[in-house]
C-alpha cells in the first residue's frame, strides 16, 4: 500500500475564464462593461491573494473490479457501478484531494457581512475555480511521475456524490488521504470544512 504524499503549497494562477465562466459570463454573448471588468478582476486578484491551496494525493493498486464492486489495495472496498465502469481499464488508482483553505473562506463571510455580495460572489467563484484547478495540477503532477513507467492517469475524474457512488464514501477518501493533517475536517452530514475542499478519484493506466 502507498504511503500518501502531501503538497504544501500548489501553485495555482486564478483560470480567468472558468471564473468568469461561473459567474454568468460567456464570452462571445454576455456584455461586460470595462469598468464592471476592472472591480471583478480586482476582487479576483484579491480573493487569490488569500487562497493558499494544499492537498494530498494517494496511489493504490485495484486489486479486484467485477464492474459492480472495487477492491484497492489495504481492503478499501467502493461498491458502485459507474465508478468501476470508469476504472475498468486500470489498474491502479489516484486518491486525490484539495483545498482553498480558512482564510478565503472567512473573507466571504466579512464581504457578505458587510453587504458586498459583488465581491463575495466573485471570492466564492475564485475559490471554487481555484480549488478545481488544484485536482488539476495534482493529476499533472501524477502524470510526471508515472511517465517514466510507461503509464498515464485518465484525463477525468470522479467525485463521491456523483451518479451512485454514494457521499458516505467521501468520509473513507477524506480519511485514507489524512485532509486534517492540512486542516480539513468532515461533518456529519459528509460535508468538507472549510467549503471549498474537494475530494476525487482517477485510474492509472499501461
Amino acid at each position: 500500500m502507498g504511503s500518501v504524499i502531501f503538497l504544501e503549497n500548489i501553485p495555482i494562477e486564478p483560470p480567468l475564464e472558468k471564473i468568469y465562466r461561473r459567474l454568468g459570463y460567456k464570452k462571445k454573448t454576455t456584455a461586460i462593461s470595462s469598468s464592471q471588468q476592472k472591480e471583478t478582476d480586482l476582487f479576483i486578484n484579491e480573493a487569490s491573494s488569500i487562497i493558499f491551496i494544499k492537498g494530498s494525493l494517494l496511489r493504490l493498486a485495484i486489486n479486484y473490479n467485477n464492474g459492480e464492486k472495487i477492491i484497492l489495495d489495504g481492503d478499501l472496498t467502493f461498491n458502485s457501478k459507474k465508478l468501476s465502469v470508469f476504472l475498468r481499464d486500470c489498474k491502479e488508482t489516484i486518491l486525490m484531494g484539495a483545498t482553498a483553505g480558512n482564510a478565503i473562506m472567512e473573507a466571504i463571510k466579512e464581504k457578505t457581512d458587510q453587504d458586498n455580495l459583488a465581491a463575495a460572489v466573485v471570492y466564492d467563484a475564485t475559490a471554487s475555480e481555484m480549488t478545481d484547478a488544484g485536482l488539476d495540477w495534482i493529476m499533472d503532477y501524477v502524470n510526471q511521475l508515472i511517465r517514466r513507467e510507461g503509464k498515464t492517469i485518465l484525463p477525468r475524474r470522479f467525485s463521491a456524490g456523483y451518479a451512485d457512488f454514494n457521499l458516505e464514501n467521501q468520509k473513507i477518501i477524506h480519511e485514507k488521504l489524512q485532509m486534517e493533517k492540512f486542516g480539513v475536517k468532515i461533518n456529519s452530514n459528509l460535508i468538507l470544512i472549510p467549503e471549498k475542499s474537494v475530494t476525487a478519484i482517477s485510474g492509472i493506466c499501461c
